[in-house]
């Protein structure tokens, strides 16, 4: 029996305890003993305070037995209740502090992790993405009800927080951060966050979430790197399905099929990859890593090489574009940031 349901029954118990305490009372007592008597010699009988005995039983053993009985169950009754409140609170506290502590350890291990600021429908997308494809990520939310409705997605480390007071992003790492994404309940808290988070970290990617469109502009002016609109994307998601369906339906197909989980991502070849200076063919033979090379961004340029030909060859800071599945891809990842081919 958990805690919690140790002190409804206590609570029960005590209750019927003290009904049984005033109803034998009241027989034992005889008829010239009032109902609030009976109720107040429970009181102190229970308690065991001893002011005197209001309902005199000299003359009734059998009440004088009643009594022994009804102090024996009483003082059994309340080390119960006593006992299971103790032990909710100890036992409660004791676990929320050792979890928090827990949880702030792996948070102070993250490198290159997401913070995702918000709790909203938008941040619970982006936390199902975060946990579909495997990315390590911390959820900033300053409403610890908030955070418990999010459980049903999964498992996450979060900090309880106003994510725009420096010390909360500092605890939720940052300095380590590869990004930030914000999903707040308005522009402004979405624009403040961009200041304190840019002024905090120059390096950090920010992508916000911009309610009204016209925002865009002055929250990359704050510092975002990316804004989003729902409103936006949510019309563009009808007309593109409309006109474009299949093609829609396939991304679908990546997006939502638990089965097989397919991902567009970027690598940027790193200085020291061991993919540097081998072509295409040699980098990503598709026969064996079950990924596709889509299009790569020629190194130190914008430009975009799509479906590049086999004999390309790989150079620093080219950023390659994969379709694959996310174990396929994090291989890549690997590769590109300087681990074995």
């Amino acid at each position: 029996m958990d805690n919690r349901r140790r002190i409804y029954l206590s609570l029960i118990l005590f209750a019927a305890v003290y009904v049984i305490g005033v109803i034998g009372f009241k027989l034992f007592g005889g008829p010239e003993v009032s109902l609030l008597d009976c109720i107040y010699m429970t009181a102190i009988t229970i308690s065991t305070i001893g002011y005197g005995e209001v309902v005199d039983l000299s003359g009734s053993p059998a009440g004088r037995i009643f009594n022994i009985l009804f102090i024996i169950l009483s003082l059994g009754t309340i080390a119960f209740a006593v006992s299971s409140i103790t032990a909710f609170i100890v036992e409660g506290e004791l676990k929320n502090l050792l979890g928090r502590r827990r949880m702030e350890k792996d948070i102070a291990r993250l490198k290159n992790h997401y913070i995702v600021c918000g709790s909203d429908e938008t941040a619970q997308t982006v936390i199902r993405e975060l946990l579909l494809t495997r990315r390590d990520f911390v959820v900033v939310e300053p409403s610890k009800e908030k955070v418990e409705k999010l459980a049903p997605l999964g498992n996450f480390l979060y900090v309880l927080g106003d994510p725009s007071e420096d010390a909360v992003l500092q605890k939720a790492g940052l300095d380590r951060a590869r990004g930030i994404l914000l999903s707040l309940p308005t522009d402004e808290a979405n624009l403040f966050v961009t200041l304190t988070a840019r002024s905090l970290n120059p390096k950090v990617r920010i992508i916000a979430k911009g309610i009204d469109v016209r925002s865009s502009d002055k929250m990359k002016k704050a510092g975002a790197d990316s804004v989003v609109s729902p409103s936006f994307i949510g019309g563009m998601r009808m007309v593109s399905d409309m006109v474009r369906p299949a093609v829609v339906t396939f991304l679908d197909m990546m997006l939502y099929d638990k089965e097989h989980v397919l991902r567009v991502e970027e690598f940027e070849v790193a200085k020291g990859s061991a993919l540097i200076g081998k072509t295409i063919r040699e980098a990503a033979p598709r026969e064996r890593a079950n990924a596709l090379l889509v299009a790569v961004r020629k190194a130190g340029t914008k430009d975009y090489e799509f479906n590049p030909p086999t004999d390309r060859v790989v150079q620093e800071t080219d950023v390659l574009i994969f379709i694959g599945s996310p174990e396929t891809l994090k291989a890549f990842e690997k590769s590109a940031a300087g681990g074995p081919a």
